[in-house]
């Protein structure tokens, strides 16, 4: 059955349907989660000390020009995942301490902006109550562990192999 009756969807088993990638190990822990963006707290506060340093130094080299770059300090969680899960092992340092890893629907890599909006959607979720629960919701609802934002961006929180 090629070509369904209207109002009806294509079978799955239909011939030259071709099925979504399957993530690996797509069980992912919430636990591991959590105790990773603990770890990253940390992670992202000595990040936050250290671009302060460089900001503070180059303010002085600059007679007080660099000292704008201050502006940028508190965006440094959305640098520090950015260039984590961005770069080429797909996961923050307290993920990777967790076994943890970044992957795309598609299977593809995850670019930089793609990690940003990532992070970006997470702080913003975190930021208000009520889209922190219904984040975590769709986590503790869904038999995979994916996220509110990672379901709108297409991406998963696996472990690492």
């Amino acid at each position: 059955m090629l070509n369904p009756p209207p109002g009806y969807a294509e079978r799955l088993d239909a011939p030259g349907y071709a099925a979504p990638m399957t993530l690996p190990a797509i069980r992912g822990s919430l636990g591991a989660r959590f105790v990773a963006y603990l770890l990253d707290i940390l992670f992202i506060f000595g990040f936050s000390m250290l671009l302060w340093l460089a900001i503070a130094v180059l303010g002085v080299i600059t007679f007080g020009l660099g000292w704008t770059l201050f502006a940028i300090l508190p965006a440094s969680g959305v640098l520090y995942s950015m260039i984590t899960v961005g770069g080429a092992r797909q996961s923050t340092i307290g993920m990777r301490m967790m076994g943890l890893r970044v992957v795309a629907e598609s299977g593809r890599r995850v670019d930089m902006i793609t990690a940003a909006v990532h992070a970006l959607l997470f702080y913003v979720a975190l930021s208000t109550f009520l889209l922190w629960f219904v984040d975590m919701l769709f986590g503790v609802m869904r038999s995979d562990r994916r996220l509110g934002h990672d379901l709108i961006l297409g991406l998963a929180v696996v472990r690492a192999a």
